[in-house]
């Protein structure tokens, strides 16, 4: 009997030509896709603007690919989409362009309700031709007559109506910029992920971390208001996860609106801003994905077979001597839009296995994009490693998970670490050193090898830990120094001075962070630093080699 024809992969083609309506395209379309591709992969969203869409397609359509043998079938356009969605749609919702924030409570409704959501523009166009009942009107519905916000009404009345009636995801909630000022130019990245937030029925929302600042979008808010709806939201959040789970949060702070940018002034940087909203969740035993803006079809690709992976590297037969040792991680992969979007560019480079490489993969986003880390995978050289990111499995501060959670964060990270064959941790961001449960905590999933970078932003005294072996795993430094690639030269010479202000009595170890850098420009770098100190011996190793080697260092 001959074999059934595999189910076609529907596309349609978002238009990004920077206008609102392009805008209410999108938003319609990612709701009609994350409703019908809930159960199975069905819809492919495309964007001509943004080519990397085409790019995992044809991947992953080569044979051997698990979309290998799908035909691809263009749909003529949004109402097209709309038929294909079929009965599955239940219905709109209309968000309100007056308060910004109903398009997250709109999202939010649309993945519990099954429904679309519509500008009043495009309800007006389309409820009629597609036989669609209103659900909700928000329209005139948050007056800010509770908070005095009436951003922060409409989030607390979606924490009572769908969170804390159980009605959402307790897995994962998103925090995707909301219409503020994206509507009107046009600025759909964090639009088109929203099939995500459908599919899964997360919460989604768009609030600052600070309570000292009123925030760029709302600044006749009562202060604090912000911070204060937040820590709502996770309360929530933690009495429905229960300590049964771990939540994660996809998305990012809003630069122009929670921090100092151009256009926006603030007594806080981007990166406090980052730390801060991770201190602020962690000890809600949520992690981040941080960045998660322009990531296509999500909800298409996270139903892609999945199986434990392995890893082609081995610990290399090198053996303790008076060198220099270096170990290099290619950081900053540990969030799902430079997974999807970055990493393509410098994975492809062809000096790639030229040197041993740390990869920094967070194990956790085999949820997200299971299909994109197989191909890595796959693909690597006996010289590509991959290991967490921040921190673990998800960007959280360790030292904040609370004592009784511990347990629970040991089972999260042992589950994703074994599926991505993970035995070290090699870039943890934390505003101490851990502490010793912390640090048994690592040891049970993370034995061959820890290391971080600490920033003490709230000045408690954080410090680094020494380096040292806990209980077999070796502890160390990862140097931020060089993280910022500023080119040959500069990045030669930058981790020539950190090796002398950490001291290159031989034999001495040194792992660099540098992110989002071609392994040629990485090559270059290293082979320049050999130029410059020629006196100093150095020898870069792969990770596995790396923790070994201080291991060997510190219990001979």
């Amino acid at each position: 009997m001959q074999a059934a024809s595999p189910p076609p992969i529907y596309t349609y083609t978002i238009a990004h030509n920077g206008t609102p309506e392009s805008y209410d395209e999108a938003m319609a379309a990612a709701c009609l896709q994350g409703i019908a591709n809930r159960r199975s992969p069905v819809v492919y969203i495309l964007s001509d603007h943004n080519r990397r869409a085409h790019y995992w397609l044809d991947i992953l359509s080569k044979p051997g690919g698990w979309m290998s043998g799908r035909l691809t079938r263009p749909l003529a356009d949004l109402t097209a989409l709309r038929e294909l969605a079929g009965k599955k749609v239940k219905g709109a919702v209309i968000w309100d362009p007056a308060v910004p924030a109903s398009l997250n409570v709109a999202t939010t409704m649309a993945g519990v309700e099954d429904a679309v959501v519509l500008s009043p523009e495009f309800a007006e166009r389309y409820l009629v031709p597609w036989k669609l009942r209103v659900l909700h009107d928000l329209r005139g519905k948050f007056t800010g007559a509770e908070t005095g916000s009436k951003k922060n009404d409409a989030v607390r009345w979606a924490i009572r109506e769908y969170l804390a009636k159980g009605k959402c995801s307790s897995h994962l909630f998103c925090l995707y910029e909301d219409a503020f000022s994206t509507r009107a130019r046009g600025d759909i990245g964090y639009v088109i992920t929203r099939d995500w937030a459908v599919k899964n029925r997360a919460f989604t929302f768009d609030l600052s971390p600070w309570g000292d600042e009123k925030p760029g979008d709302d600044p006749d808010q009562p202060m604090g208001t912000d911070l204060a709806t937040y820590k709502l939201l996770l309360e929530e959040m933690l009495r429905h996860s229960a300590g049964k789970h771990m939540t994660e949060m996809a998305g990012f702070f809003a630069f122009a609106k929670y921090s100092n940018v151009p256009g926006h002034q603030s007594r806080h940087d981007p990166v406090p801003t980052e730390w801060e909203t991770v201190w602020l969740i962690s000890p809600y035993n949520c992690y981040q994905n941080t960045v998660a803006g322009d990531c296509f079809n999500q909800s298409f690709h996270s139903h892609a077979p999945r199986k434990p992976l392995r890893q082609r590297n081995v610990d290399a037969e090198v053996k303790l001597e008076n060198k220099n040792y270096v170990c290099i991680l290619m950081a900053d992969y540990d969030s799902a839009t430079p997974l999807y979007e970055f990493l393509p560019k410098h994975w492809d480079d062809p000096a790639r296995g030229n040197l041993p490489l740390c990869w920094g993969i967070n194990p956790n986003l085999i949820e997200t994009y299971p299909d994109v880390i197989r191909h890595v995978y796959e693909t690597a050289s006996p010289n590509d490693t991959f290991a967490a990111d921040a921190s673990a499995a998800g960007y959280m501060n360790p030292n904040r998970v609370r004592p009784e959670y511990l347990p629970l964060f040991v089972r999260h990270n042992r589950r994703f670490y074994r599926e991505a064959d993970m035995r070290m941790s090699p870039m943890v961001l934390d505003w101490d050193e851990p502490t010793d449960a912390v640090k048994d905590a690592f040891a049970r999933f993370s034995p061959d090898g820890f290391a971080m970078i600490v920033m003490d932003l709230h000045g408690t005294g954080g410090k680094l830990p020494p380096m040292h072996v806990w209980k077999g795993m070796p502890v160390t430094e990862l140097i931020n120094d060089a993280c910022n690639f500023a080119g040959v030269e500069e990045t030669a010479a930058t981790m020539s001075r950190a090796m002398d202000a950490r001291g290159t009595k031989r034999p001495s170890f040194h792992f660099f962070r540098i992110v989002w850098t071609s392994p040629g420009d990485v090559e270059k770098s290293i082979n320049r630093l050999k130029q410059i100190r020629p006196e100093l011996d150095i020898s870069v190793v792969a990770p596995a080699t790396f923790f070994r080697l201080i291991k060997e260092r510190l219990e001979p």
